[in-house]
């Protein structure tokens, strides 16, 4: 005879009241809260195929706005969904939730620093503005998707974004150095890494930030062994949780651990990120293959050369663009291939 046990399940979440969210944000926000059906439509989509109907949209115009925006969604059980560019491919800034667009007022860069190759921005600061900023010093940030030009550090820090040029710079966690953030709770701290000294100060401490780094660290215990033998050591991992971030060898990066965690554990007021030296020169070499796997399998070789940036296509790629006429006289300088 077998016996199941059930899981214990989560009471039912209560329906948010919306007409009582809006009038507590309108109150207390400094910033333009939307609820109408224009905004919900504009906000239900970004670069996917998903659509989510929010339950409404804050623009807020400074740091203490999104603190208490965060404070009066939990008061009335309502998710948040922070975003900025609407850039991701995968519906990641839709949701039916409080959408916290920071792209309009909070895209700053704050502060560049060329000795330290570091840079203070808010969430909302495209990629290019940063990139620009940061060319009068000769450096740049290294990750650079391919919507550079209005895509926001917050969103790659949600998405954990890499772009072509990661081959040479890493992953945008790898370019994170600290992150200050607010929790659901209403907690603001700046997060980063920790060594052993600094985490047992850390975890002897008094309300809320103790109990927060007593639960990382002991997570992080219990599950050590797990992480490093099932974590793919990879460079390019970017989906799933950065736990490995978390282990002793890597520093208990806290903020590397929260890159790529979509917004589901924290809100990004602030970043500090690392900017490398720009290159000199720029080369573009296009190699063709037989096929796309035969392109794949040269991917090791390649790399012996100490290339900054390596992409791949396949035929399909330049044959929806001639159906298009996108850039139609661009495909003749291709080399012979499909790969």
């Amino acid at each position: 005879m077998t016996t199941t046990t059930e899981r214990p399940t989560a009471p039912p979440a209560r329906p948010v009241d919306s007409h009582s969210l809006e009038r507590a944000l309108a109150q207390a926000v400094d910033g333009e809260v939307r609820f109408d059906r224009e905004a919900r439509g504009l906000y239900s989509t970004d670069a996917s195929h998903y659509r989510q109907v929010p339950i409404g949209v804050v623009v807020p115009r400074s740091r203490e706005a999104v603190i208490d925006t965060v404070r009066i969604c939990r008061d009335h059980g309502a998710p948040i969904t922070s975003r900025g560019g609407g850039t991701s491919l995968a519906g990641q800034c839709c949701n039916v939730a409080v959408v916290v667009d920071f792209s309009k007022y909070l895209n700053r860069i704050l502060e560049i620093d060329p000795e330290a190759k570091t840079a203070w921005v808010e969430p909302g600061c495209v990629l290019d503005d940063l990139r620009s900023a940061a060319a009068g010093h000769q450096l740049t940030f290294a990750p650079d998707p391919s919507t550079h030009s209005h895509n926001t550090l917050g969103g790659m820090i949600g998405n954990n974004s890499c772009g072509i040029h990661s081959v040479r710079g890493g992953r945008t966690a790898d370019n994170v150095h600290e992150l200050e953030i607010v929790t659901a709770d209403g907690e603001v701290m700046t997060v980063g890494p920790v060594d052993d000294a600094g985490l047992s100060r850390l975890c002897g401490e008094e309300g809320r930030i103790g109990d927060l780094y007593r639960g990382l660290r002991d997570l992080r215990d219990r599950h050590a062994e797990v992480v490093r033998a099932r974590d793919p050591d990879i460079p390019r991992r970017v989906s799933g949780y950065n736990l490995d971030e978390r282990l002793p060898e890597k520093g208990f990066h806290v903020a590397r651990a929260l890159v790529g965690t979509e917004g589901t554990c924290v809100t990004v007021l602030r970043a500090r990120l690392r900017l490398v030296d720009l290159p000199r020169h720029h080369t573009l070499v296009v190699v063709g293959f037989p096929d796309v796997a035969a392109a794949g399998d040269a991917v090791p070789e390649i790399l012996n050369f100490g290339v900054n940036g390596l992409e791949g296509m396949d035929r399909k790629l330049v044959t929806f663009m001639k159906a298009k006429r996108l850039s139609p006289g661009s495909a003749g300088l291709l080399p012979d291939g499909d790969g």
